[in-house]
């Protein structure tokens, strides 16, 4: 689900249907009281009902167990406002495979994500300062995981992840050196021969860039290629929430360049 810049305006806070999808519109007020456990807006039923969240511009801050145990919540999208998610903010949402985080986001608290079981990919952007313990754990289907290279990162972020289960620092029993895995991390695409997959990865994937190596490789087999993971160029290009590129309109243009028609 795609929010253009102009629709954000026309947004209101509440409960209603959008696309066809049953959306909470979100401008931070507490929806329930953490220590009483009383629901302040929305209670406990009526919130696994959402399948959409939508932070609305203004918010700086998801606080502390906000959307916990939102089961049937499939997307959340932030508006650029958003800098801190607090601690279990979005724990044991079962069913969230798709988030766009705010690129103006600096930091995601211990175990914000936890337990989000359906999740494959999360594309950290590079405001990001700190991802504290536990932010993915038990995430179990989660792969992809992009982070800015000086980010600083908590204890067992990745536990219990599918990508937990390739990275070579972490032994049969789950245990590894922070620091160790944290670097294999930030540096799974960095060899030269995975430039294609850190521009699709990227936070601003360009078309143009893109199609330039594609070219330069001369074969679209190269958006297939795997890294060390078995992750495409064009599998990072599909999850990743701040790509709005047309993959038919790219693979028609490089058609046309190889047929020697102007493109």
């Amino acid at each position: 689900m795609r929010v253009q810049t102009e629709e954000w305006r026309r947004f209101v806070p509440g409960v209603r249907m959008y696309k066809g999808k049953k959306t909470f519109f979100y401008n931070g007020e507490l929806i329930w009281d953490v220590d009483t456990i009383e629901d302040l807006i929305y209670d406990y039923d009526e919130r696994q009902t959402w399948q959409v969240i939508m932070i609305l511009p203004g918010v700086k801050v998801i606080p502390q167990h906000a959307f916990y145990e939102c089961g049937n919540v499939k997307t959340v999208i932030m508006a650029d406002t958003v800098e801190r998610v607090e601690m279990e903010a979005f724990y044991l949402c079962e069913n969230l495979v798709n988030i766009k985080l705010s690129t103006r986001l600096e930091y995601i608290g211990e175990r914000a994500f936890s337990f989000c079981w359906s999740l494959t990919s999360i594309f950290i952007p590079q405001s990001c300062r700190e991802i504290c313990n536990g932010a993915f754990h038990s995430c179990k289907k989660l792969i992809i995981l992009i982070m800015p290279q000086n980010i600083q990162i908590g204890q067992d972020v990745i536990s219990k992840t599918k990508l937990s289960q390739v990275c070579p620092f972490i032994d049969p029993l789950g245990k590894g050196i922070s620091e160790e895995i944290h670097e294999w991390i930030k540096n799974i695409n960095a060899d030269e021969i995975f430039k294609l997959h850190r521009i699709c990865s990227s936070c601003h994937p360009s078309e143009h860039d893109i199609f330039s190596i594609v070219e330069q490789k001369r074969s679209l087999l190269s958006l297939r290629q795997p890294n060390s993971i078995g992750i495409t160029p064009l599998e990072y290009l599909c999850a990743n929430p701040f790509a709005d590129i047309d993959q038919s309109k790219l693979v028609s243009r490089f058609v046309l360049k190889m047929m020697g028609e102007t493109v």
